[in-house]
């Protein structure tokens, strides 16, 4: 399955579940691992663990391989591997946290905006 296929079908899956703040990441220029990374945010553990499910389950429909999912038994941070495309679900303050926009921005300008809206958040 191609990316932009495999990436289409996990945001309409975060959206499904009400997934918050769904960030698509191009990765493709910085690393070789993957392609993309999603970042979405979820209000429970009950969430980010029902999102990550769901992600998982429309994947498989769509003949698509989950590699592996990390992070299930607490729900503060439920890591999905699709392969091309890495699916992060985080509670707000983990998210916030760890900062993976920040981390993962291409540009000066988009590194400096990412650092802007954490210092704006009360960080």
């Amino acid at each position: 399955m191609n990316t932009s296929k495999l990436e289409k079908i996990v945001v309409a899956a975060l959206e499904d579940i009400k997934a918050r703040d769904i960030e698509v990441i191009n990765t493709a220029k910085l690393t070789a691992q993957f392609e993309r990374i999603v970042v979405a945010s979820g209000e429970s553990n009950r969430q980010t663990r029902a999102l990550a499910r769901h992600v998982q389950d429309k994947v498989k429909e769509a003949g698509g391989t989950v590699i592996g999912i990390e992070g299930e038994d607490t729900g503060e941070w439920v890591l999905v591997d699709l392969g091309d495309v890495v699916v992060h679900i985080m509670q707000p303050a983990i998210r916030s946290h760890y900062n993976l926009e920040e981390l993962w921005a291409t540009t000066p300008a988009a590194r400096r905006k990412a650092a802007e809206a954490v210092r704006g958040s009360g960080e």
